[in-house]
């Protein structure tokens, strides 16, 4: 006669298998959103730098007797991507303007790699940041 638990011998084994792979693709996907997350932030500190710098390199005018700080769109590009050039990465300059003449408007791109390469995750997900920054001279 056999025994009941001879016919279940082995049967939690695929079953353990399925859980460790469900858990090592989890732990795969939350590595890499995370390093999304902190690629998109960086960007945007870096666009917001940029829009920073872009900003201070106004010109002073007098109009009417007053002093006034004007910005112009080759100003802003140059101070842009002088900034952009001293981080050494590879963020594209896609746009930087003035558009009313005393705020930089900035916008830099670049592309996100997977640090975990995966079936799951798509790698080169382009990411695309703009930032506006006002002269501190009215």
């Amino acid at each position: 006669m056999r025994s009941p638990r001879g016919d279940e011998a082995g049967s939690i084994l695929p079953l353990a298998i399925g859980y460790a792979v469900l858990a090592i693709a989890l732990i795969v996907v939350c590595a890499d959103a995370t390093a999304l997350h902190l690629a998109q932030k960086r960007l945007d500190a870096l666009a917001a730098s940029a829009a920073l710098a872009a900003a201070d390199g106004f010109a002073l005018s007098v109009e009417g007797g007053a002093v006034r700080a004007r910005l112009d769109d080759a100003r802003v590009a140059e101070q842009a991507a002088a900034l952009l050039a001293a981080t050494g990465d590879d963020t594209a300059l896609v746009s930087a303007e003035t558009p009313d003449g005393v705020s930089a408007r900035v916008t830099v791109a670049t592309v996100w790699h997977p640090p975990i390469v995966s079936i799951v995750v798509p790698g080169g997900i382009p990411l695309e940041a703009t930032a506006t920054s006002r002269t501190g001279l009215e």
